[in-house]
């Protein structure tokens, strides 16, 4: 086997050609060079699966918690090869300004996604951004438009793509045409995830700076429900549970079936139950993405029971030869005039081989093996200067899609999108709020400007 072939041989391989590996072995590897951009429970987990299947080296970190900055340089210290700790900053801005990063990861609060990620194109590092990618819709749109003009590759963690048994599934029921014509699709959650407390507002504890915290979103006083990882139960830096929850699924079957832009999208929904918590999300909501001669459906309760708990957070493909039922957990193909599945698959966590998973924190089985393949493809991506699997402009699309049911509830009216301008067609009041306010002196990015 020659060096061309062995570099193309594996993932590895060719993350290592591209990142100025020698053939020699592991011990001559040139790590690739990675910064954080906010270190809480994403953030951490993301980059620990990078550690796990790249040469990586975490150089530098940022996090506006000094507290949560100082356990993630211990905990990515002990994991990378040198075990040298990252520098910290409190600025990401500052970080980005040594130009010495071939990637970053971004694991942010939603409302800061878009200024980091354009921040890090434009230094010239390929990014790994949670999703959703924004929480307006003319962001994602500048977002897009920043890859594209500096050349780089962004994957978004919309980890279905890579989820191991959904892969399979893929391949062996959807792409071997077992469902046959598939013309509705129904996803949902009925997780009990929206927060109940009620603590009264207090003043930011002293490892946070709670003013950068905030960044271009509405200035909130300060309450112990937002941080860390509350912060998903207000509006002002996210898009509830349709941004959080849907657009896994919703991704997951654009992914699978094809889809692109829907071509309207309606919702409905409220806080019709739990009325008592400060929380501003929906704990009921439910919405159609017409594709034309497919639509997907979604529905979320933070309360009640679910229809089916074996799949509380699932996509649903019905066919005319069979139905495809898939989550986190498993995948059943039933066909159709049968009641019992003909084909099944669950995940594979890997604790064999990745032992470390077993006394993490906060990292879920299925979470694994599910990012550590979007890594590798992330890697490979990088190595050939294509699109991954999760590109930025697919995760525009999941996530735009997501806010525009948001706003349909909001309006009270099915929107129709038109995809080729990115507007809404014939609505000025829905265009005026796919750009949201920003608190000064942050600027909104702009499509034509990053």
């Amino acid at each position: 086997m020659n060096r061309r072939d062995f570099l193309k041989a594996t993932a590895a391989g060719v993350a290592l050609s591209t990142f100025g590996a020698h053939v020699a072995g592991a011990a001559d590897v040139k790590p690739i060079r990675v910064g954080v951009i906010g270190t809480g429970w994403f953030g951490k987990l993301d980059t620990c699966r990078l550690i796990q299947v790249a040469p990586v080296e975490i150089v530098s970190i940022c996090d506006v918690d000094k507290k949560m900055a100082a356990e993630a340089a211990d905990l990515f210290a002990s994991r990378h090869a040198s075990h040298r700790k990252p520098r910290i900053y409190g600025d990401y801005r500052q970080m980005l300004k040594e130009k010495d990063l071939d990637i970053v990861v971004i694991g942010t609060p939603d409302h800061w996604h878009p200024l980091a990620m354009i921040a890090a194109v434009t230094a010239g590092a390929d990014v790994y951004c949670q999703k959703p990618i924004s929480v307006d819709v003319v962001e994602g749109q500048a977002m897009v438009a920043a890859a594209r003009k500096y050349g780089r590759v962004v994957q978004v963690g919309t980890q279905r793509r890579s989820t191991p048994h959904l892969v399979e599934a893929n391949e062996k029921v959807v792409k071997a045409g077992l469902l046959g014509k598939v013309g509705y699709v129904e996803t949902c959650c009925y997780w009990h995830m929206r927060t109940t407390e009620n603590p009264p507002d207090s003043l930011p504890p002293a490892n946070l700076d709670y003013e950068m915290w905030t960044g271009p979103a509405p200035m909130r006083p300060y309450n112990s429900l937002v941080h860390p990882r509350g912060w998903r139960a207000f509006m002002e830096y996210g898009n509830g549970i349709v941004g959080d929850m849907c657009i896994h699924m919703y991704d997951a079957a654009r992914w699978m079936l094809g889809l692109g832009w829907p071509k309207s999208v309606s919702s409905t929904g409220g806080i019709y139950v739990d009325k008592t918590s400060r929380a501003n999300i929906t704990d009921t909501q439910s919405a159609v993405f017409d594709h034309g001669e497919m639509q997907v459906a979604w529905a979320h309760r933070t309360w009640g029971e679910a229809p089916d708990p074996r799949y509380a957070w699932s996509f649903i493909f019905y066919g005319d030869k069979g139905t495809l039922k898939a989550s986190v957990d498993r995948y059943e193909f039933i066909p159709a005039g049968k009641k019992e599945p003909t084909l099944h698959g669950e995940p594979v966590f890997e604790l064999d081989k990745y032992p470390e998973d077993k006394t993490e924190k906060d990292l879920s089985p299925d979470a694994g093996p599910a990012v550590r393949g979007h890594m590798r493809d992330f890697i490979n991506a990088i190595a050939t200067r294509g699109r991954p699997v999760a590109d930025i402009e697919e995760a525009h699309i999941s996530t735009a899609s997501s806010i525009l049911a948001n706003l349909s509830m909001k309006l009270g009216r099915t929107l129709h999108w038109d995809a080729a301008n990115g507007d809404v067609i014939g609505d000025p009041e829905a265009s005026a709020l796919l750009r949201r306010p920003y608190r000064a002196p942050w600027v909104h990015p702009e499509p034509g400007t990053v």
